[in-house]
């Protein structure tokens, strides 16, 4: 990366770590074999899974046989809503919350081209999911609920736990998007209570295209895949040593100085705010409770400006003006439409994340810019 630029996009994609990147090297030289396989190829390649598999587990407080590896949060969101989903024989009733990612909200949407009914659950002005709204919603044919734990735009951490415990009552499983949350908070899936956890790799400094998804044992279980038997039977295809051990290790990584982080991004954060807020002349305003949102993440609106025309003036600035996964045009965001944010400021959203290596001179240059450009 060019020393003239900010990275603040954080939440849309990490860089993948140095240890990452010298784990996935180590195991594509040394263990590169089939970890189906019984030989010595075989053999090492399936030690390094297992291990992988270990440290996966560790960062969420996760027994190893309860992680299956997948190609991401995509394919990890899409396989419980459909694949598990229509397994479980309660009935065809899934509810999700109105600020969910699309790997969430689209599949749900495919649910009701198929004849499901599926609720959307209502969140506050903060962007914070209606606890009494998911009890209303739950009915006797309820299947799954979903709820992410932190979301991609705000931050706002939802309160997953309370939610569990409502769902518990009826004998509903829950499923919750741990993407944006895995080395930005605590995350352990027996104090949250939840059946299913989303783990993206590509969100916590390993690469694209390698994810995880925690199963509680015993919990229901249907495959959105058919193959041979690699993941338990739960998931086929040959696994992906290398990038899986990448994976492991950037679970490590996050949640080793997982506190320390949390204090020195919590500070940059409200920093790169106070300076925003005094640029703007006191304008911009900011969403969500910051006592209640992911350590890194900052989404402020510029009222009367364009978020993709602040940005385009800051060509050296790497933000969003949203979810990283939406397309370009410039449309209010379906989360901030669900807290009810007017057009004007929901047009001047910007989104800046921060991370392990963004600096307090990261900070301080962001603002120039951002200052510059309005």
């Amino acid at each position: 990366m060019k020393n003239e630029t900010v990275y603040m996009d954080y939440n849309g994609t990490t860089p993948v770590a140095p240890e990452v990147q010298e784990k996935i090297a180590f195991v594509l030289r040394e263990s590169w074999g089939n970890p189906s396989s019984s030989h010595s190829a075989g053999i090492s390649a399936r030690s390094e899974l297992d291990k992988a598999r270990e440290l996966v587990a560790a960062a969420v407080n996760a027994e190893p046989h309860e992680i299956i590896f997948t190609s991401g949060g995509t394919e990890s969101n899409n396989t419980v809503l459909l694949g598990v989903g229509p397994a479980i024989s309660r009935g065809r009733h899934l509810v999700v919350s109105r600020i969910e990612h699309p790997s969430v909200m689209n599949p749900a949407i495919h649910l009701m081209e198929q004849g499901w009914d599926v609720t959307f659950a209502d969140v506050d002005s903060q962007g914070v999911v209606d606890l009494e709204g998911i009890r209303r919603a739950i009915r006797p044919d309820t299947a799954l609920v979903s709820v992410m734990l932190a979301n991609n735009e705000t931050g706002v951490i939802q309160p997953i736990r309370e939610i569990c415990q409502i769902a518990r009552e009826h004998g509903v499983p829950v499923h919750a998007d741990a993407a944006q949350a895995i080395g930005k908070m605590p995350v352990d899936v027996r104090e949250l209570g939840v059946d299913y956890l989303t783990i993206a790799g590509h969100k916590l400094y390993a690469p694209k295209g390698i994810g995880a998804l925690f199963v509680k044992k015993d919990a229901p279980w249907g495959n959105l895949m058919y193959g041979a038997g690699q993941e338990n039977g739960m998931r086929p295809g040959t696994e992906p040593v290398p990038v899986a051990a990448g994976l492991g290790c950037a679970c490590s990584l996050v949640t080793t100085d997982l506190d320390d982080q949390v204090v020195r991004l919590t500070a940059l954060r409200e920093r790169l705010w106070s300076l925003i807020h005094e640029a703007s002349g006191g304008s911009a305003v900011r969403f969500g409770d910051p006592d209640n949102v992911i350590c890194n993440t900052l989404l402020v609106s510029f009222p009367g400006r364009i978020g993709n025309e602040i940005l385009a003036r800051c060509p050296a600035l790497m933000a969003s003006t949203g979810a990283a996964c939406h397309d370009r045009q410039v449309a209010v965001s379906h989360v901030l439409a669900a807290m009810g944010v007017d057009k004007e400021r929901a047009l001047g959203a910007v989104r800046l994340t921060l991370g392990r290596y963004t600096t307090e001179q990261d900070i301080e240059r962001a603002v120039v810019m951002i200052k510059a450009a309005l």
